[in-house]
């Protein structure tokens, strides 16, 4: 059985990778870089969707690999296909979700999570299935 997993992002990384497809993979990141992830094959289908109140499936890709990083790497290996323009803007983006200003201090390198998503897809909104609410 194959599954699938939709998993949450926001507008800002959906839209820099979107604007500037094709892209042959993406890093579909986690700020906090705390656990395994576990949920899916190599292979199975990851989607993404964006935060409510835009409450859509806006793409997804093939999942390919999980691991936690250092963010220096994630920077070095995916750089703007981490979703984001560049090194100083994605460790903003780490210090903001996880509140803690010490990440914005370049002397830190923060751990995250990273879900490598192969042939990445994009869709317009106006595309996108919408998510009832619960």
């Amino acid at each position: 059985m194959v599954r699938l997993l939709i998993g949450v992002t926001d507008k800002v990384w959906f839209d820099q990778l979107s604007a500037s497809v094709p892209h042959d993979e993406v890093n579909f990141w986690q700020p906090s870089g705390m656990t395994q992830f576990r949920a899916l094959q190599p292979g199975e289908l990851f989607l993404f969707k964006l935060h409510a109140p835009n409450n859509f499936i806006v793409g997804g890709g093939i999942f390919g690999h999980a691991s936690i990083a250092p963010l220096s790497l994630a920077w070095e290996a995916f750089g703007l296909k981490n979703g984001v323009s560049s090194r100083s803007e994605m460790r903003a983006r780490i210090a903001s979700y996880r509140r803690d200003p010490i990440a914005l201090d370049d002397k830190q390198d923060p751990v995250i999570g990273c879900r490598i998503l192969t042939q990445p897809f994009f869709w317009p909104r106006e595309r996108s299935p919408a998510l009832a609410s619960a």
